[in-house]
């Protein structure tokens, strides 16, 4: 049977990922690779699962403890990538502190400590009705630029220029198939050069021509909501 090179690097992660079930069946403790395995497949199959990214994430993290590796591990292995297919399409899980956080590093750098207040929540000064005209659902993350989001959704692109979504830092936003939401939008902080993203802009956001070169882009690429938007922002 033929394979692709990222079905074949499945197999061997979901073999891996057998052998330290296994031996954690018999009591033992699991070494670096095979913990690291077993957490990425876990995860890999809550996606397969249907679970959305957080969820996935979270039921990795919780598998194992310090108890159920060997010494060392924990100090080791401080966070796990894996590409798993959601819903939604291939996103990247990043598991931080796969075995729970060691005692005495609650405090340590890079530790994530719960907030004493509630998150704010930007206020948004753009609301616009978003319509996913694709088969799948699409998940937006809070600091992507909004306008270069997945071309089958379906939105006024030029207001949308320059802003992202009203969430805290970290969120995503999940617009199902074929169904409209409003969704709020805050302009980009900073420098406001994007760079990166799906290619529209890659540079200062706020500089002469840059919104109308973006738009005709969008437009030619056939970016849904910037269909003639470049002909309107040229004649003003």
């Amino acid at each position: 049977m033929p394979l692709m090179p990222n079905e074949r690097d499945r197999l061997l992660l979901f073999t891996a990922a057998e052998l330290a079930r296994a031996r954690r069946g018999r009591g033992l403790r699991l070494n670096v690779p095979e913990a690291t395995a077993l957490i990425a497949d876990t995860v890999c199959e809550a996606a397969r699962d249907g679970l959305r990214l957080a969820d996935a994430v979270r039921r990795g993290r919780c598998l194992l403890g310090p108890d159920d590796v060997l010494p060392g591990v924990i100090e080791v292995v401080t966070e796990i990538q894996v590409e798993a297919v959601f819903d939604d399409g291939t996103r990247l899980a990043v598991i931080s502190d796969p075995f729970g956080v060691p005692a005495g590093r609650e405090d340590a750098p890079g530790a994530v400590l719960p907030a004493a207040r509630g998150v704010r929540v930007p206020e948004p000064t753009v609301t616009l009705t978003v319509r996913n005209t694709a088969e799948v659902p699409i998940s937006v993350t809070s600091h992507f630029h909004f306008f270069e989001a997945n071309p089958r959704l379906h939105f006024d692109r030029a207001a949308a220029y320059g802003m992202r979504l009203a969430a805290p830092a970290g969120s995503s936003t999940r617009f199902d198939a074929g169904r409209g939401v409003d969704v709020g939008l805050v302009p980009i902080g900073g420098a406001r050069t994007v760079i990166g993203f799906a290619g529209l802009v890659d540079g200062p956001l706020d500089a002469p021509g840059a919104k109308e070169a973006a738009l005709r882009n969008a437009a030619a690429r056939g970016y849904r909501g910037a269909e003639g938007a470049s002909v309107r922002e040229g004649a003003t």
